[in-house]
């Protein structure tokens, strides 16, 4: 199976999957996917270290479980969404692994490296198992209404098994090829997004230099050849598009820490391949040294204001100590 498989949402969804679904990772994402499974019938089995978490998933009829591990025992198929790379990796070989049924179905929605995901793969199918890499745009509020968009990396028969749990937690599912091309979508993706938020953010700058109004240029390259999802969906400045967070003061959103992880991801993949990618090292060059300071917890979006402050000689400030990530595109 390859391109889009299929349409949307949460209980709406038909259900043709009879088995058990482990989550294991119950956050901002993995929490509200597997609130959506719970709401269309799925039967659901959760696992996560961080008990506000566990709180929530089980208020949303998510049965839990005592580790990932007795999570697993039950599962026919086990969705992960853990942080990083190394968290999948620690998780697989530190137990889920051998815990689970032979034939086990494994899907990682956890925006991870190409490299990482390919091994992760090989793991599972080494231990007795099946393996899809799976990561998702669209966000917390995607999770929560069941459309996000899922790029699968594996082969077609688990993508085939695997699509009525994703078409309930997702709008669009497309099939990208093999094992880790799933995350190769995502950051070519997310690297794209990158570029395009910078060039857009430089361009308002300027023009406001040179006396041109925000909504002038919204009018102009939102219906010429600069029109992009960076300008037309998450506009950098307030006024052109309402929903932007530009209009509340740059609350992620997808949040410059998250950008900056993403964008680090797509630079592995090009040193990985020996490509040749100007572009998109200098745009994580910069979204790196913008998630140093409070761009870490805003909107990426909210890197035109760390473009007006080096450009008036100003240091940007440094991050504060805590607040929400925010979810990913």
């Amino acid at each position: 199976m390859s391109g889009p498989a299929a349409s949307a949402g949460s209980a709406a969804a038909p259900l043709a999957f009879t088995g058990t679904v482990a989550v294991i990772g119950l956050g901002h994402m993995g929490g509200p996917m597997a609130a959506n499974l719970a709401a269309a019938g799925v039967d659901v089995i959760g696992f996560d270290l961080v008990d506000s978490a566990v709180s929530v998933a089980r208020a949303a009829g998510i049965r839990i479980a005592a580790s990932g591990e007795a999570a697993v025992t039950q599962a026919d198929v086990v969705i992960t969404m853990l942080p990083a790379g190394r968290h999948v990796l620690a998780a697989y070989e530190g137990g889920l692994l051998a815990a689970a049924r032979p034939g086990t179905l494994f899907i990682d929605c956890s925006t991870i490296a190409v490299d990482d995901a390919r091994a992760a793969a090989a793991l599972a199918v080494a231990a007795g198992h099946r393996a899809l890499d799976a990561p998702v745009s669209g966000g917390v509020v995607g999770a929560e209404k069941g459309t996000l968009a899922f790029m699968v990396g594996g082969e077609a028969a688990d993508v085939a098994q695997a699509l009525p749990l994703l078409e309930i937690m997702g709008g669009r599912i497309v099939h990208c090829g093999a094992s880790g091309l799933g995350q190769a979508a995502k950051v070519c993706n997310n690297m794209i997004l990158g570029v395009s938020m910078l060039a857009v953010s430089e361009a308002f700058v300027l023009g406001e230099s040179l006396g041109l109004d925000h909504q002038a240029l919204f009018d102009v390259a939102a219906n010429a050849s600069g029109q992009c999802w960076a300008l037309t969906t998450n506009c950098p400045v307030p006024g052109p598009v309402p929903t932007s967070p530009a209009n509340r003061d740059y609350l992620p959103g997808f949040a410059g820490a998250l950008m900056a992880k993403d964008l680090g991801l797509a630079v592995d993949a090009i040193e990985s391949a020996g490509v040749h990618a100007e572009a998109g090292r200098l745009a994580a060059a910069v979204f790196a040294r913008f998630a140093e300071g409070e761009g870490a917890h805003r909107d990426f979006s909210a890197i035109i204001d760390d473009i007006r402050m080096r450009g008036a000689g100003q240091s940007p400030a440094p991050a504060p100590p805590t607040p929400d990530a925010g979810a990913t595109p």
